[in-house]
């Protein structure tokens, strides 16, 4: 998702005479200083468009979790003409018009609600956090399923169900996506990627002894990945 400590690092405040990729108008800085600069600058940016669409309209529980003047140069074209930024819709997991119990499941599993941004690198939605907050997944050269786990489960301090983040735009959404992402997680043995975690981020998931999940630390970080 596109929130400053997710995306933050896209770009960044131009340095002394460095001629900036962008300058904010009057009153759209952030900060002190309205040059901006792109961090990657050959880089394609994929997100979902309902997440691109609400972090433009800063539509959040709290009122700088969003940095517009940081988000709106990556309209800005690659060479060539090539979109920089690309919005993508990924299914959704409960339908509109359905208000789910605590305890259900969507109908369709994640390997037909991902959407393919290139070989074998998906994207798929994970709303509660914020509605168009989405996980990556691949598959990684010794076949391991490998999930980077966005705000759904910052840390494994997280695991309960009803643990959730205090600027959450949904909770109660939150509670179910985490239900079913854990059910999949360990049906399919993904290995998570957690992206607040301070020490070794990557878990598996396996079913605990009180009905609930629990995880297991991989060990698979520096040398060991």
């Amino acid at each position: 998702h596109l929130h400053f400590d997710h995306a933050g690092g896209l770009t960044r405040r131009a340095r002394g005479s460095e001629t900036p990729d962008w300058i904010a108008g009057k009153g759209e800085a952030s900060g002190d200083q309205n040059e901006v600069c792109f961090t990657f600058p050959n880089a394609e940016v994929v997100a979902q468009r309902q997440e691109w669409n609400d972090a433009i309209a800063n539509d959040a529980v709290m009122t700088r979790t969003y940095y517009r003047d940081h988000l709106l140069p990556l309209e800005i074209p690659l060479a060539g003409e090539r979109p920089r930024l690309r919005l993508v819709e990924s299914p959704i997991p409960f339908p509109h018009d359905q208000r789910p119990h605590r305890d259900d499941t969507p109908t369709s599993p994640v390997r037909n609600r991902r959407t393919e941004i290139a070989p074998g690198l998906f994207v798929f939605l994970v709303p509660g956090h914020t509605w168009g907050q989405q996980a990556i997944m691949f598959e990684d050269t010794e076949g391991r399923t490998m999930v980077f786990t966005p705000d759904v489960m910052p840390t494994h301090h997280h695991l309960g169900q009803a643990y959730s983040l205090g600027y959450d735009v949904e909770p109660y959404t939150s509670m179910l996506t985490k239900h079913w992402f854990l059910s999949e997680a360990a049906a399919g043995n993904w290995h998570l990627v957690l992206d607040h975690d301070p020490g070794n981020p990557v878990f598996t998931v396996g079913q605990g002894s009180r009905g609930w999940f629990e995880l297991t630390q991989t060990g698979l970080t520096g040398q060991g990945w």
